[in-house]
């Protein structure tokens, strides 16, 4: 099942759940280009070989082919998170539920991005919607065998990062240890934005796909159709949800790209390359298998790989420190901001 352009744009206008649901979703969208998104080109800025508004349109484009790309490739992705819960037999208190969860996780993102710190919106996704679901169903509403995936795709983002980042690195630095150093620092420059584009493209295969998911669960609950299990993406909402991943990162995303790609790891051109290497791989593992996996630690752990392949000193502890006790306090911090929205939203609407 799916949606056209024209229905969605008649429902828009005489439908004001469906519009509410919207706006939420697309803020989310929005807070994801800010929080997300700029991990993708973070390490080819720090080092120069792009320029942030360039590394931004490029960023743009690349999500979208991600988007479109893996989409038709395989949905797998957009499917969990859409039966991840189970929101019950009633639309409209589902879709209040859902509402609620959107505006815990922009309320919790922008909390985090103020502070510069690069949070996992996909893990934030995952706990608000949950907290909601189990308000609504009075203590349950997960559907294990979807969530289960979460903590498959935790443990492989971080694992497959920081092995293939340290792996990637080493085996760059004894390949090139003879070479004229002027040379493949011009070399790794240029193929840094290849990895930047990859990274993107990867970002929009995972990302883009898990808010296209809760998008179609919220157009399908403003329907009153509570019951669809299988769904097609339309074209019109990649293109929207890529449009506005962009311009979220247009308008802050410099603050995470400091902090990734300047403030853990002191980055040279090819170390760059590697950590945008591993991230990229890592990630279409996952999305291959159908795995949500967050983007942020993926491309954290590899910048952390990076770093300790030289020496463990090389990586600054403590600006890892903050960014794991965010990634630690996410799933309670935000599942249990959304379980209280949903009941206030229940209470109120």
């Amino acid at each position: 099942m799916t949606i056209t352009l024209a229905d969605f744009l008649h429902q828009l206008t005489s439908n004001p759940a469906l519009f509410i649901t919207v706006v939420l979703t697309l803020g989310v969208v929005l807070v994801n280009g800010w929080t997300d998104a700029p991990n993708a080109i973070a390490t080819c800025v720090s080092t120069r070989s792009i320029s942030p508004k360039k590394a931004i349109i490029m960023a743009a484009v690349f999500n979208f082919l991600g988007v479109l790309v893996m989409t038709m490739i395989s949905k797998a992705v957009a499917q969990t998170i859409y039966n991840m819960v189970d929101f019950g037999e009633n639309p409209k208190n589902a879709l209040i539920a859902l509402c609620a969860a959107l505006f815990a996780i922009v309320v919790w993102a922008t909390a985090a991005w103020a502070f510069g710190i690069p949070t996992s919106e996909s893990h934030a996704l995952i706990a608000g919607v949950t907290g909601a679901a189990v308000a609504l169903q009075g203590g349950s509403g997960i559907n294990g065998s979807e969530w289960i995936k979460v903590i498959y795709g935790l443990f492989m983002s971080s694992i497959m990062g920081f092995g293939i980042g340290f792996i990637v690195t080493k085996l760059i630095a004894f390949l090139c240890k003879n070479m004229d150093k002027r040379k493949t620092t011009s070399f790794f420059q240029k193929a840094q934005i290849g990895g930047g584009a990859a990274m993107a493209f990867m970002h929009g295969a995972q990302d883009g796909q898990k808010f296209m998911g809760v998008f179609m669960l919220g157009v399908f609950l403003a329907k009153g159709q509570g019951n669809v299990t299988n769904f097609e993406i339309p074209l019109w909402l990649m293109v929207l949800c890529s449009v506005v991943m962009a311009l979220g990162t247009s308008i802050g995303g410099y603050k995470i790209i400091k902090t990734v790609g300047m403030g853990m790891v002191k980055l040279g051109t090819y170390q760059g390359f590697a950590a945008d290497a591993a991230a990229a791989v890592s990630l279409f593992v996952a999305s291959s298998l159908g795995v949500p996996v967050s983007t942020t630690h993926t491309k954290t752990t590899a910048i952390m790989g990076v770093g300790a392949s030289k020496r463990i000193s090389s990586v600054n502890w403590s600006v890892v420190k903050e960014m794991v006790y965010a990634w630690i306090l996410t799933f309670p911090g935000c599942g249990l901001l959304g379980y209280i929205m949903a009941l206030i939203f229940m209470k109120i609407f």
